[in-house]
């Protein structure tokens, strides 16, 4: 099964008095790239949910953004900071004394000082919070990775009409290569009995000749191994799995065998085949790029 590097999935789980919204978007990218924005309050899981997303995804620049919502009325608690009030208490009789004022402080006066009493949040139940985040996580990515396998269905169809395109090119070439070398050898033939007008022609140095141009504008083994590539390529598509990698390691060998049959035409027919097989050959190392 092929799969895309462009993919979206979004799951929101509810457990208890907690909410987990995950949403996870990936493109293209060499290796696995994963920009996790999550709140600080759970930042401490950021291991785990790396570890999580590699049973789903093997290549991808992949943007995870998670928000958490805590509904339960006892998150936090109130601290009263007895040392602190005592302080307060402290210098203000000193300052009543030192300037002859009464001292008229309240605990309601008092209370209201900096640091007197200040909210505290209560420890985290972890394994409580990873069972629900988790959930949220997997549901996320089994959505990414379905669009990913819906993506890479298409580049797999698209792929293979590119190849056999390619093939009908190969084919061709084969075709018309034998050609050249007998037109060749008619242009060759006809040229010397114009220059040697009724001279006899030395049948063995013509041949030598043919065969010297034939051994230069011959292409067999590059369109032998050419083709192997395309037939190799059309089988991995076939099997499936991460071979984003492998594919584009085939692409440049196909590519460079095209350059090889470029550089030896010497037939404008096969020139122009030889573009149009190069033009196809970078359409598919484009579209392997999308693929993990």
């Amino acid at each position: 099964m092929i799969k895309s590097m462009t993919g979206f999935g979004r799951c929101e789980i509810t457990e208890g008095d907690s909410k987990y919204t995950v949403e996870m978007k990936s493109v293209n990218h060499r290796y696995l790239d994963a920009n996790i924005k999550i709140p600080k309050k759970l930042s401490f899981f950021e291991s785990s949910i790396r570890n999580e997303l590699k049973n789903y995804v093997q290549r991808g620049k992949i943007d995870l953004f998670i928000t958490y919502e805590d509904f339960s009325e006892s998150n936090v608690c109130i601290k009263y900071n007895k040392g602190i009030a005592a302080e307060y208490y402290g210098y203000l009789k000193v300052m009543a004394e030192d300037f002859g004022l009464d001292n008229d402080v309240r605990v309601s006066t008092l209370s209201r000082y900096p640091e007197v009493f200040s909210m505290e949040e209560q420890a985290v139940d972890e394994e409580e919070i990873w069972k629900g985040l988790s959930k949220a996580i997997r549901g996320a990515a089994e959505g990414l990775v379905e669009t990913r396998i819906k993506e890479g269905q298409n580049l797999a169809a698209d792929l293979k009409g590119k190849l056999d395109g390619m093939l009908e090119h190969v084919a061709f070439i084969e075709e018309r290569s034998p050609q050249i070398i007998d037109e060749y050898r008619k242009r060759l033939e006809e040229r010397v009995h114009e220059l040697l007008c009724d001279a006899s022609v030395d049948e063995s140095r013509l041949l030598t000749e043919i065969t010297i141009f034939a051994d230069k504008v011959c292409v067999d083994e590059e369109l032998v191994r050419l083709r192997s590539h395309i037939e190799t390529m059309k089988q991995a598509l076939s099997d499936g799995g991460s071979i984003g990698r492998k594919l584009d390691f085939i692409a440049q060998e196909m590519n460079r065998e095209a350059n090889t049959i470029l550089s030896k035409a010497n037939d404008l027919v096969i020139s122009n085949r030889g573009i149009d097989l190069k033009t196809e050959i970078e359409k598919v190392r484009e579209q392997i790029q999308n693929i993990e």
